[in-house]
């Protein structure tokens, strides 16, 4: 799939509508994480540069079509401003941004109020999506992390004006397509996480494509479960155990490895420092009723090692335990290291993404070291899974040209 960026577009003396996700979280008023805003101006300066005025579309929570002014995208003003180095005009309605004030219309940035606010966006509106348009001469999306909804600002908007995408959303598309479209082989996956349940398509449409398939946290133990195995008071999902053992068959007869837990954690208490011991995973384990797995142990974390560095591109979504206490992070912090430095050591392209696994990577503090980390949640996943992004096709058809 192609689309065009920022350098195919003629931006001079031009407004550029542009879509961004500056969703951050805030505490007692003030932005206290700026990653995503940081991480849109690249963008925003690029098209200054090119003597474009960028006006920011963007959403904040879930309002649900209605106003509701504890999700004012004026919360971001103070850090938008900082980061850019640039006053930024606010506008609090479509009414305002269609008559700026001589205030706003002088300034180089212009962000408009929460799109949500407004019913039609989500219901991706043409007569919402045709106001906006008329605002521009250019669409630009910068929010990969939006780009799997339909929404007026997303799918709408790039369908009316010359469209590109940021420098983002750029970023995030080429490290996906070379990930897993057209990956350098050998290509492995990392799936972790609690549920087998809630990544059923990701693993289907994975093991058509990949050589290897690391398989760790909750869904491994359903896996080990659908191969005989007992494990006690473990988290796992009975319901799923043909499921997996679908997927397994799909895997052995596309070609792709499993890679599952030979041996685990396994404790009597979920909590940090709880006692516990190193037992050996597989079709013949019998763990007692108040047993949990709740990390992969020494030999399988040797094993990721090992397989690792099989590999020339890695995709990573999920942890591999229960990170978030000691000492059952140790496998998702010591397979992060080897993959950041196989990365480093220009071995590996590394891509890997969604909430948790964001998390567990900085954690390690591996993430520096990984090629791409997307941060971009619902949508890295609903890539991964093979889906069609109603946001990125938009943009493929988009007129080459402004």
């Amino acid at each position: 799939m192609s689309w065009n960026t920022l350098d195919d577009m003629d931006l001079n003396g031009k407004n550029v509508l542009v879509r961004v996700d500056i969703n951050v979280p805030v505490e007692n008023g003030v932005v206290s994480d700026t990653t995503r805003i940081d991480r849109i101006v690249p963008t925003l300066r690029d098209i200054m540069a090119k003597g474009g005025r960028p006006i920011l579309i963007a959403h904040f929570g879930r309002p649900k079509g209605k106003v509701n002014l504890d999700m004012t995208l004026r919360v971001c003003l103070p850090a938008l401003q900082a980061a850019l180095g640039h006053k930024v005009g606010f506008v609090e309605t479509l009414e305002g941004a269609e008559a700026m004030t001589d205030e706003v219309a002088q300034t180089p940035v212009v962000l408009l109020e929460n799109i949500r606010f407004y019913p039609g966006e989500e219901q991706n509106d043409p007569a919402l999506a045709q106001r906006l348009a008329r605002l521009g001469d250019v669409f630009c999306n910068d929010a990969f992390s939006a780009a799997h909804r339909a929404h007026a600002s997303t799918e709408g908007l790039a369908r009316l004006l010359p469209s590109c995408a940021g420098r983002l959303m750029q970023a995030e598309l080429s490290a996906l397509e070379s990930a897993l479209s057209r990956p350098t082989r050998p290509v492995g996956a990392v799936v972790g996480g609690a549920k087998v349940s809630t990544k059923i398509e990701l693993l289907e449409n994975l093991v058509e494509r990949l050589d290897l398939l690391v398989i760790g946290g909750g869904m491994a133990n359903t896996f080990l479960a659908a191969s005989g195995a007992d494990l006690g008071a473990s988290l796992r999902e009975a319901d799923y155990e043909d499921t997996a053992r679908a997927i397994m068959a799909r895997a052995k007869d596309s070609g792709c490895r499993i890679l599952l837990p030979v041996d685990g954690l396994a404790a009597r208490a979920f909590k940090a420092g709880a006692d516990h011991e190193v037992v050996a995973l597989n079709a013949a384990t019998r763990l007692s009723g108040d047993q949990m797995i709740l990390d992969a142990g020494p030999q399988s974390i040797a094993a990721i090692h090992a397989a690792f560095a099989t590999l020339k591109t890695l995709i990573w979504n999920g942890p591999l335990g229960a990170f978030e206490i000691a000492p059952f992070d140790q496998a998702t912090v010591s397979a992060a290291r080897k993959a950041a430095e196989l990365t480093t050591n220009g071995v590996l392209v590394s891509v890997a993404g969604g909430g948790d696994t964001v998390a567990a990577l900085n954690q390690a503090g591996a993430a520096d070291g990984f090629s791409y980390i997307s941060t971009a949640g619902g949508a890295f996943l609903e890539w991964m899974e093979g889906k069609t992004l109603p946001g990125v096709a938009a943009l493929s058809r988009a007129p080459a040209d402004a």
